[in-house]
């Protein structure tokens, strides 16, 4: 299930590290559980609707936030959260919650990223090596974390069919550098191409692409082309208590 939040205006600038706060935000929501330090199966986006400043991001006229599950119960979990405590960042806070639509996918569908997509490569000494859109190797990690998942949802009868690779066509792709913790993580902003059954791209859409979705990275957004059609009207929104 995907969620999309719809925030208030932000009181103060959102510094540029915010990404990770966003995961600490997600997991007070969850509550205590073993989600964090496990395989993710949900995704997350980077917040919308900002502009840039010397000093951080400015929202004054709010954001939206887009948060995707596989599993209901993490949904449950993070909606009882919202209206328990409602605060994001900045002074922001969740205004109104609403469930998007679960398209009806083929079997290949083009995706926007609403983050960077990570990709890395194990060296022999131990060490990873950060792949880009740039380095056909990406795919072959995009596919294996891809059927790895699939794997861990009971899902793994989809996995041998299912692939994942960025889509090189796309002349605006670039890379962004993100500090989590100290450490940081190059991931590409370039559109994503997955195949596979309908079932297993539309489980994709939802868990995202690459590694550390749980930190923020790999979300999957918008499909590009007429790939797609919506199965349900929209639900009504919720708003949030203050």
């Amino acid at each position: 299930m995907r969620l999309r939040l719809f925030l208030t205006p932000a009181c103060e600038p959102v510094p540029f590290t915010y990404p990770y706060r966003l995961a600490g935000v997600l997991h007070r929501w969850l509550g205590q559980n073993d989600w964090h330090d496990g395989l993710s199966l949900y995704s997350f986006g980077w917040l919308q609707g900002g502009r840039l400043g010397k000093d951080g991001l400015y929202f004054p006229k709010g954001a939206f936030w887009t948060l995707s599950f596989y599993e209901g119960e993490q949904v449950q979990r993070v909606v009882a959260g919202i209206f328990r405590e409602p605060a994001v960042i900045a002074g922001m806070a969740v205004a109104e919650v609403q469930a998007v639509p679960i398209p009806v996918f083929g079997e290949r569908v083009v995706f926007r990223v609403e983050s960077p997509v990570v990709a890395r490569r194990v060296r022999a000494d131990g060490g990873r090596d950060y792949l880009t859109w740039a380095d056909e190797g990406a795919d072959e990690v995009l596919t294996r974390v891809f059927r790895r998942k699939l794997t861990a949802a009971g899902l793994g009868h989809l996995a041998p069919q299912a692939s994942m690779r960025f889509d090189r066509r796309y002349r605006g792709a670039k890379t962004k550098l993100v500090r989590i913790k100290g450490i940081d993580h190059r991931g590409s902003m370039c559109p994503v191409i997955v195949e596979g059954p309908p079932e297993a791209v539309q489980f994709a859409w939802l868990v995202g692409a690459g590694e550390l979705t749980g930190c923020g990275f790999g979300a999957l957004g918008e499909p590009i082309g007429p790939s797609v059609r919506v199965r349900r009207r929209p639900r009504p929104k919720r708003k949030a208590r203050n």
